[in-house]
């Protein structure tokens, strides 16, 4: 059943070297593989995998393609701007950040993108969900 296999979530990449680097260096992700096409494999937590999959420039999308749930999101923002990481803040109707952290419900959330363009984030449960 799908319910019971290990995911591999592919991203579009104009330059796999530079966004491999990126993963690795700034985001501490463990390279596993580098496919024959250059799709960079890294691994995750519980066994699944990030794909850095070569693509033409402008593949990305407009909207988060990636979200690491963490128990400590200050903290997991510090390090990561420790480590040269830029996170985006936002001022929308429907989406107001303070320090990098938006609220929506039990859920916290900040995000930034990849040397790609590909936006990603780092979200918190509280409650009954985390």
């Amino acid at each position: 059943m799908l319910t019971a296999t290990r995911t591999t979530t592919m991203l579009p990449v104009e330059d796999a070297e530079r966004a491999g680097r990126f993963y690795a260096d700034k985001l501490g992700l463990k390279p596993l593989a580098t496919a024959p096409d250059g799709t960079r494999i890294f691994a995750l937590g519980q066994g699944d995998a990030l794909g850095l999959m070569p693509a033409e420039k402008g593949a990305q999308t407009a909207h988060t393609v990636l979200s690491f749930e963490v128990p400590d999101l200050e903290g997991e923002i510090r390090e990561l701007e420790d480590r040269g990481v830029r996170f985006e803040d936002y001022d929308m109707p429907d989406l107001k950040t303070v320090n990098h952290i938006a609220v929506m419900g039990n859920e916290r959330a900040a995000w930034f993108c990849d040397t790609e363009g590909n936006i990603l984030c780092l979200h918190e449960l509280s409650g009954d969900e985390a």
